[in-house]
């Protein structure tokens, strides 16, 4: 299998075990599960349970566009458009992408609406005021993009982690941050010949560690070789932004295994 063949393949795999999550919701039965149980089951098992669980056709990410749109649209300024901001936040809207959205909306669906979204939103987004300063601050210190919330593989880090793909050319690689703290899963690179990958320390500090070794520390310029078939992480220290790059080497048959996450207990041990 080429190199090109195995990101398209892993790609697929990854967004098919996104598309099996079910979304689970219970404020129907919760708040009207007595009064109105055909209404509750109507909410929680048709529109969560499959609509919005349909996210192999549109992203959890996606949906939560179109639904905060559609509630300020309406004037809907309740609790359920809290939720659905909370939601957006959560598969990975930022805060200057919201404030764009509810920016563009206001121009279709009226000023003081978009003033009363706002109100909310800043509430919601109110602690990545200084994160998103300090990721602006971390971008001014390296000649590769941040890029985008690496909302795909999201489910694997502790933390949030950005992704901007460099090249797609010969060997692809790419740029990723990390926030102080995240790091990915252990994971490990298979392949029946050659594949792998290769870090390079772009800036800021992180870590890097093998199963039954000690933890390296990776600065700018440090450069990481990991064999197939290696268990592994690699993440920011956490008192430190982080980013390498990142160069999946060409192999056959190859794959990404992804397993259990580095605990707060061993990450601690990290200085």
């Amino acid at each position: 299998m080429n190199k090109t063949l195995a990101i398209l393949v892993f790609t697929f795999i990854a967004f098919s075990s996104m598309a099996q999550e079910k979304i689970v919701q219970t404020a129907g039965r919760t708040q009207l599960g007595e009064f109105a149980p055909e209404f509750a089951h109507l909410n929680d098992d048709i529109l969560f349970g499959e609509v919005w669980s349909r996210n192999d056709l549109l992203s959890l990410r996606d949906r939560s566009l179109v639904t905060v749109t559609a509630l300020i649209s309406q004037g809907i300024t309740d609790s359920s458009l809290v939720h659905h901001l909370q939601t957006a936040k959560k598969y990975g809207i930022s805060r200057t992408e919201i404030s764009e959205i509810i920016t563009h909306i206001a121009f279709y669906a009226g000023w003081p609406k978009a003033w009363a979204a706002f109100r909310l939103a800043k509430d919601v987004w109110a602690d990545d005021v200084a994160s998103d300063d300090a990721k602006a601050a971390f971008q001014r210190s390296m000649i590769f993009p941040v890029g985008e919330p690496n909302t795909a593989y999201a489910k694997y880090f502790i933390g949030n982690s950005y992704i901007a793909r460099i090249s797609t050319e010969q060997i692809p690689f790419s740029n990723v941050t990390f926030e102080p703290g995240c790091r990915n899963n252990w994971h490990i690179h298979r392949a029946t010949k050659g594949g792998g990958q290769m870090l390079v320390g772009v800036a800021g500090r992180g870590w890097y560690q093998e199963e039954g070794k000690p933890a390296q520390e990776i600065l700018p310029g440090t450069v990481i070789h990991i064999p197939a078939g290696v268990k592994h992480w690699h993440g920011a220290a956490a008192d430190s932004w982080f980013a390498h790059l990142a160069f999946e080497i060409p192999g056959e048959n190859t794959s990404n295994e992804w397993l259990e996450p580095v605990t707060d207990e061993e990450y601690g041990k990290l200085k």
